[in-house]
């Protein structure tokens, strides 16, 4: 089950590579990032676009250009992310995207979803883009295909 679009997906492994493979303060290049990640330069742009009006990258035009964390990575959390990607009422809607969906007329999956939410909402605000990076430079984890 895919419960993360591709968008959100895709923002939240171009973030997770410009923490676990930049210094701090240094600006990624998009088409590196894309390369790298095996993503549409076209489609991560747009991605960054959200991110960067919500405060969490800062970008830079020119031939040295591209995105940078425009906070420290431990502050910014999964959370903050997925609703920037997802919309603020991620955790609200149904876990199938069935509109009306409630105790009324609950999809197949709307019990399990009203049971781990709240947890699953409380781990990603718990969890930074730092922690992750960190996770990822000690297990070696790949981000990419």
């Amino acid at each position: 089950m895919k419960v993360l679009s591709k968008g959100c997906v895709y923002g939240l492994r171009a973030l997770l590579y410009i923490v676990s493979e930049k210094p701090r303060e240094e600006y990624v290049n998009i088409r590196e990032i894309s390369e790298e990640l095996d993503i549409s330069f076209h489609f991560l742009t747009k991605t960054f676009q959200s991110l960067t009006q919500k405060g969490i990258l800062r970008s830079y035009r020119g031939p040295n250009g591209g995105v940078t964390l425009d906070r420290p990575p431990e502050e910014v959390s999964l959370a903050e992310i997925i609703l920037t990607l997802e919309g603020e009422d991620f955790f609200d809607k149904c876990l199938l995207g069935l509109a009306g969906c409630g105790q009324a007329a609950p999809c197949p999956a709307h019990e399990f979803w009203i049971a781990h939410k709240a947890e699953l909402r409380a781990e990603f605000e718990r969890t930074s883009l730092a922690d992750m990076g960190r996770k990822i430079n000690k297990e070696k984890l790949r981000l990419g295909p």
